[in-house]
């Protein structure tokens, strides 16, 4: 197997701390406490920028407490805590954002952009080196920001006083130590509609619950609804000239396309979720209108009003907030390639075959032809290498004829994905 400089990077920067149990690593390295870290991403097409903006910290941690130094996913960034003294790595975090998503659209070949990005990690009790990168569509490290932490830092604003925004769990399997903590973040809600919401989130989390693997393994997650109270009821919908004023700023038309969804503003969101106990978000936004968006380790939106949404792009975007799972439909023209022929994708149900043996080669039924062809039969699930995929009609193949990553009318992530999403799970809570 053939190793790139930039994973191989990778590897060096993520040793592990050898030689005793997670908790008492956990411990000997970090307080029960949040070190919240907020970076400016900016750039064009060819250019990319990290910049520090500013950091704070509360009382909690809410994230993991095990597989501290491991990454599940790859992401298309990467955030490191290193031992300052010895060089090990306490923590890595891996991400994707708007900012690189943009970075593939027309209006970043003639402006220069900046984006908000913020990331939560466990307090160090002694001084750190944060490594944040970013890479491209090669996995190549194209921009990386190293700097200094000291948890003594008098600049390291205390936000554990601060008042809350109103929140209630909706859902506790357990102990946030044991638990995937997931908020449920009212966008575009006026304060007499929180009823509204809230009702919202448990049909949102019936829907979740009704798809494996998270409905066999729902105990491992808790859910809150958290409630800002926004000055307009609905959200921004520009292409029909629509304004409001919320309190994440949300609105659909990002990077001009109609359903895309999205807040630009995430400093806002973890200043809503100040002393809230939560590692993932899903953002209802009150509206009629079809659309939503999902980032890995960033966020989920959709529209609370529109009925398809609650059942159908909650569950989809979630599958890539949470699970960091690519979408499988393809386009009929692509003029960019975000999957290049001689490079693996990240996401676990993608592959391009260059190393097909890393994804789900062991879970193909024996005799299945590579690529493979549909067999006739509507929505079947059916393991193989199906060609089409992440936004390509060539070169990227997904694992089913149909799955819930590709359309809203399966009713089951494909196999592959349920093994995916049950290994994050493990991950997570094991």
């Amino acid at each position: 197997m053939r190793f790139s400089c930039s994973l191989l990077l990778s590897l060096l920067l993520c040793v592990p701390v050898l030689g005793q149990p997670d908790g008492d690593v956990f411990d000997e390295h970090f307080s029960d406490s949040t070190l919240r870290v907020d970076y400016l991403f900016s750039g064009t097409n060819r250019t990319s920028h990290i910049a520090l903006s500013r950091l704070s910290e509360t009382a909690g941690w809410y994230g993991r407490r095990h597989n501290l130094d491991r990454l599940p996913l790859q992401g298309n960034g990467q955030l490191m805590m290193l031992d300052a003294s010895t060089g090990d790595t306490l923590y890595c975090h891996s991400f994707s954002t708007l900012f690189q998503e943009w970075q593939e659209t027309e209006e970043a070949q003639r402006v220069e952009k900046s984006f908000e990005n913020t990331f939560v990690l466990p307090r160090p009790r002694e001084v750190v080196e944060l490594v944040c990168q970013l890479r491209d569509t090669h996995g190549k490290v194209v921009a990386q920001l190293r700097h200094r932490v000291d948890p003594a830092d008098i600049l390291i604003r205390d936000r554990s006083n601060e008042e809350q925004t109103p929140w209630k769990y909706l859902r506790k399997g357990g102990d946030s130590r044991e638990c995937i903590d997931v908020a449920f973040v009212a966008e575009g809600f006026r304060e007499s509609e929180m009823q509204d919401f809230l009702q919202v989130c448990d049909s949102s989390i019936m829907a979740l619950a009704a798809h494996e693997p998270f409905r066999s393994m729902i105990d491992r997650f808790n859910f809150v609804a958290v409630m800002p109270p926004s000055v307009d009821s609905g959200v921004s919908i520009p292409h029909l000239g629509v304004w409001h004023d919320t309190p994440l700023a949300s609105s659909f038309d990002t990077f001009y396309s109609n359903r895309y969804l999205t807040t630009l503003h995430l400093q806002r969101l973890y200043d809503l979720m100040t002393g809230i106990p939560f590692e993932h978000f899903i953002i209802l936004a009150n509206t009629e209108e079809y659309g939503g968006g999902g980032i890995y380790n960033s966020y989920n939106m959709a529209s609370a009003k529109c009925p398809r949404s609650r059942y159908e792009v909650i569950v989809h975007e979630f599958g890539h907030s949470f699970g960091g799972l690519g979408d499988e439909y393809a386009y009929d023209a692509q003029a960019e390639t975000m999957y290049p022929a001689d490079t693996e994708p990240w996401e676990p149900n993608l592959t391009t075959l260059v190393d097909f043996a890393s994804k789900w080669q062991d879970m193909l039924p024996e005799g299945t032809t590579v690529p493979t062809q549909p067999d006739g039969k509507e929505l079947t699930s059916k393991v193989g290498v199906y060609e089409g995929g992440g936004y390509q009609l060539k070169g990227v193949y997904r694992p089913a004829q149909e799955c819930r990553m590709k359309v809203n009318e399966v009713e089951e992530f494909c196999p592959v994905c349920q093994r995916a999403l049950k290994r994050l799970i493990d991950f997570y809570t094991r």
